[in-house]
């Protein structure tokens, strides 16, 4: 009998977790999703400038995802081209980045420099990048 009603009272302390649980799962979801819909929101007063930069960090960083992944499953036989794919695709992603920092009207440190300066900066040192990644190749 004593051990009837504790296997009843660990089908209850179950059933409380699994409750428990589920409930927490449905606000995850539900905090998640309001985020994303913040998110969004944000993001749709951000200025075509940045979202166009955005786009080309984007391209970058994938490109360079399907350069490791070809790797992966064909080999580095030419480990200098690999090497340079990859580092030609973040270093350029990591100058864009920095561009839209520049070029970002919110931010307060970059006021007194001209868009068209930044853009200078961006192509002078994508220029400096790939004539290192052509010397690298060999």
């Amino acid at each position: 009998m004593y051990q009837r009603e504790r296997e009843r009272e660990r089908g209850r302390e179950r059933e409380g977790e699994r409750d428990y649980r589920e409930e927490m799962a449905r606000s995850t979801g539900k905090d998640a999703q309001a985020l994303f819909h913040s998110l969004c929101s944000a993001y749709a007063a951000t200025p075509t400038t940045l979202k166009i930069i955005d786009l080309y960090v984007g391209f970058a960083v994938f490109t360079a995802l399907i350069q490791v992944v070809y790797m992966a499953i064909v080999g580095s036989f030419p480990f200098n081209s690999f090497l340079s794919g990859v580092l030609s695709c973040v270093g350029t992603a990591v100058l864009a980045v920095c561009l839209r920092i520049q070029v970002n009207k919110d931010n307060k440190e970059f006021k007194d420099l001209p868009p068209e300066r930044a853009f200078a900066d961006f192509v002078l040192c994508n220029l400096v990048l790939h004539l290192v990644i052509m010397n690298f190749l060999g």
